[in-house]
């Protein structure tokens, strides 16, 4: 498999929704609000697999010290493919040594953000106020 992974490229909105439903995450019913955030982040990475988009994630950051990455998805079809974990080392070469990356995972996302050297920070709690009802 042939995985291109890119940062800051072009994403369009009829595949960024697709695979935000395929993933049943709510940003999908936003899609207007969805592309400016995607394309006005700090980072973006995309994967493509014979062009297609197989994945996206994106971060927030001041640049300097703090990094926060709110979305990272890879289209179910594909997962276990290494895509996800290409798209962070493609992250870390931009956020590599920042003094703090955070980022909130929940079910399976849990084990692969901890293989690639995540943890639980102290005794933090995840708190929001959300608009969704997952994701």
């Amino acid at each position: 498999m042939d995985i291109k992974v890119e940062l800051n490229g072009e994403i369009e909105e009829a595949e960024i929704v697709e695979l935000y439903r395929a993933n049943e995450w709510s940003s999908a019913e936003k899609p207007e609000q969805l592309l400016l955030a995607l394309r006005n982040s700090h980072t973006l990475v995309t994967a493509r697999v014979a062009g297609k988009l197989v994945g996206v994630g994106n971060a927030i950051s001041d640049g300097h010290l703090v990094v926060y990455y709110p979305h990272m998805l890879v289209h179910p079809s594909s997962h276990g493919n290494g895509i996800g974990r290409k798209m962070m080392e493609a992250m870390q070469s931009v956020y590599n040594g920042f003094h703090q990356q955070m980022l909130t995972a929940d079910g399976e996302a849990i084990e692969f953000y901890k293989a690639l050297g995540f943890e639980r920070a102290g005794k933090t709690e995840p708190m929001w106020v959300y608009a969704g009802a997952e994701h």
